[in-house]
């Protein structure tokens, strides 16, 4: 009988600690299911709507539309360029199994912090949301918050916004149901979110493995080397440890390069298509797996992607397990979508 006791109470305890790992600030309904991801791999593309180009729709699988700002009310979403939302949706008729959410944020877009902090602003939010979604014929929403408790990038931010971000995603997961795409861009260090908590609600996240550094560091190098802060498989260690796992990691590819700010005009970002070598060392960094440029001292001067290096970032994520890629942006491509074919080819087999 105390043999049967004893047995009974460890399989109370391991339910109970089940139930605790999935806890959220507020507990989780039993009639709630986690947020599945979709069947991969997946690669999604972000198109802004400064832009005019239209991507070509065999070359993924997912558009996420940048941006929708959160308005001075902290309720009314204030989405930017709306024609160009309705012709990125209208690719659907083209590819109907294309998959297009609106992403909500950017860098320096503020208003999250009060929104997510009252309970009254954060329902209407999801409401507006939702009724953007039917509106637009849109498939979810992305959440770009960069970041919680951060003020960083200048916007308004408090030590409770990690608890709010979760709150706000259980209020989201409610307003838009069960079938419907809630996903996140995520800082590579993982930090600002508790990932344990938050990835319940979530079907996946955008890990930005970008911008973890500039010259004489590479902007995203794909393993650790002497160039190197922080490299792409570093950033997805950290958010696996944090408690995203693989199938729910999507990894971020940039289609852009960061300059020391001296050459090229002095400009600090250059997109793909418009790099020119002509006048610099092409030189590939082993380690890290990526190329850079350097000036005829053997100074860096630009660090970014091409061919090659998406191409080995693409193999990466197929044997990493993750769920896919992700890319910013559309429209840093060539004309011959290089960069979004050396995906494609190696994630959709095409």
């Amino acid at each position: 009988m105390k043999r049967l006791l004893s047995i009974f109470m460890m399989l109370s305890l391991l339910l109970i600690a089940c139930k605790e790992q999935h806890s959220t600030p507020e507990e989780i309904e039993e009639t709630e299911q986690a947020a599945l991801p979709p069947s991969g791999p997946i690669v999604v593309g972000y198109a802004t709507y400064w832009d005019t180009t239209l991507p070509n729709t065999t070359l993924l699988t997912h558009i996420v539309y940048s941006f929708a700002h959160i308005k001075g009310d902290f309720e009314t979403l204030d989405i930017q360029n709306e024609s160009r939302l309705k012709q990125i949706v209208a690719l659907k008729k083209k590819n109907p199994k294309l998959t297009v959410q609106l992403s909500v944020g950017g860098w320096g877009a503020g208003n999250f912090s009060e929104m997510a902090a009252s309970e009254k602003h954060r329902k209407q939010f999801c409401k507006n949301c939702l009724s953007a979604v039917k509106n637009y014929g849109l498939d979810g929403i992305d959440l770009d918050w960069e970041y919680p408790t951060s003020g960083v990038a200048g916007i308004s931010h408090s030590p409770e916004d990690t608890r709010n971000f979760t709150l706000l995603l259980k209020d989201l997961r409610e307003a838009l149901g069960s079938q419907r795409l809630i996903t996140m861009a995520s800082a590579a260090n993982a930090q600002y979110i508790n990932f344990k908590d938050a990835i319940f609600y979530l079907n996946y996240v955008n890990v930005m493995t970008y911008d973890m550094g500039r010259p004489p560091y590479h902007n995203a190098g794909l393993y650790p080397s002497d160039k190197t802060e922080i490299s792409c498989d570093e950033s997805v260690a950290l958010h696996y440890a944090a408690g995203v796992p693989y199938n729910k990691i999507v990894m971020g590819i940039t289609f852009f390069g960061r300059a020391d700010g001296k050459a090229f005009g002095g400009e600090d970002e250059i997109d793909f298509k418009d790099i020119k070598t002509t006048g610099y060392n092409v030189c590939r960094d082993d380690k890290a797996k990526v190329p850079y440029l350097t000036d005829q001292s053997g100074t860096m001067v630009l660090s970014y992607d091409d061919e090659t290096s998406v191409g080995l970032k693409a193999d990466y994520i197929r044997q990493k397990g993750l769920l896919g890629a992700m890319y910013w942006n559309i429209e840093a491509d060539d004309k011959a979508w290089t960069l979004s074919k050396a995906i494609a080819t190696r994630l959709l087999e095409q």
